[in-house]
């Protein structure tokens, strides 16, 4: 097929990016597309910086509701092309009335994702976080850092999609019981010796629980206080998926209580403007993230589960191939559409 993109390129306007966006999709373009970049996020406030622009490409932090998307329509955009793998922030109804396709990026390094997963695991039980500071500081006391086995534990995965699959194969290799829940069942996961349960009984039996399902109206605080009350006294807690996933509030007061001695999150249900960002000089005004930093059992990441070399590769790659599938066909294999 003859390279439309010599004559025709797809003028995108790519949102909310950072050095490292622009790195790899530029590397990843290497010229068919015209790829404006903006640091900004796209909101109501800030489409018109797309006008004239026959793509936007944006991230799992843009705002692409039905405002956003009239006002794009308006503008003669033709197609949101999404660097991510989740959609929740993008009102699909919306652009199907408006005629914008939507498109994704199903799937990348779910390896690196779940190495992160079981990273926080590793770091929460044996307390590396303190250990480093302890002993930079000159403190080699034992005094807090007690740790367990990981073999023999249970760990109940809820969700065993690519990423959830791969977290199976991991704390499998620690020696762990695994279970999981979820509405599809995975039958590598099951050759791995994984038993699929009811999420009750995931609750109730689980020393460590790990979420890797997509955020959807039915999984919207799938962890409130009714799950938390079902939970071990002293479970551990990993949430590397969707923010809201988690009723933060409820984690919060059973970590005072001590029903969970341990959480990790990579994703906070209120991490919009300020994950991504260096507030160090700042005010940060979320005093709920606040107490939950002040936890000496709580670490938090800022959403990095995806952020490796192999990971970034492919998400430019996948996007710029998105964009010419579709300028190409009228069409692309990754579109995701309302249910």
């Amino acid at each position: 097929m003859q390279n439309l993109f010599s004559r025709y390129p797809m003028k995108t306007a790519v949102f909310y990016t950072k050095p490292y966006d622009r790195e790899f999709l530029q590397k990843a373009n290497q010229g068919p597309h015209q790829l404006t970049f903006f640091e900004s996020r796209l909101t109501p406030e800030t489409v018109s910086i797309a006008k004239g622009f026959s793509a936007v490409c944006v991230f799992v932090n843009d705002q692409v509701d039905a405002v956003v998307l009239e006002e794009l329509a308006k503008q003669g955009c033709k197609i949101v092309a999404l660097r991510c793998a989740g959609y929740n922030n993008v009102d699909l109804k919306a652009a199907a009335a408006l005629g914008i396709p939507v498109v994704r990026v199903p799937a990348y390094s779910p390896a690196g994702v779940a190495e992160h997963t079981v990273g926080l695991m590793l770091t929460l039980n044996r307390k590396f976080h303190r250990a480093y500071n302890r002993t930079r500081d000159g403190n080699f006391s034992l005094d807090g850092l007690l740790g367990f086995n990981m073999r023999g534990k249970t760990v109940g995965v809820i969700g065993t999609g690519k990423i959830g699959l791969e977290v199976v194969r991991l704390v499998t290799a620690f020696g762990c019981s695994v279970i999981a829940s979820d509405t599809h069942r995975n039958s590598e996961a099951e050759k791995l010796g994984l038993r699929y349960v009811e999420l009750s009984e995931l609750f109730r039996v689980s020393d460590i629980i790990t979420l890797h399902c997509p955020l959807l109206p039915a999984t919207h605080h799938l962890i409130d206080k009714g799950a938390i009350d079902q939970m071990k006294k002293g479970v551990m807690l990993i949430n590397t998926s969707r923010g809201p996933l988690v009723d933060a509030r409820a984690v919060k007061n059973a970590l005072k209580d001590g029903k969970i001695g341990y959480l990790g999150l990579d994703v906070y249900e209120e991490e919009e403007g300020i994950f991504y960002e260096n507030l160090s000089g700042k005010i940060i005004e979320d005093d709920l993230l606040l107490r939950l930093i002040s936890f000496h059992n709580v670490l938090i990441t800022s959403h990095q589960a995806f952020f490796t070399k192999e990971a970034l590769q492919a998400i430019a790659e996948t996007t710029i191939q998105n964009l010419t599938e579709f300028e190409e066909t009228g069409a692309c294999a990754n579109e995701v559409k309302a249910s």
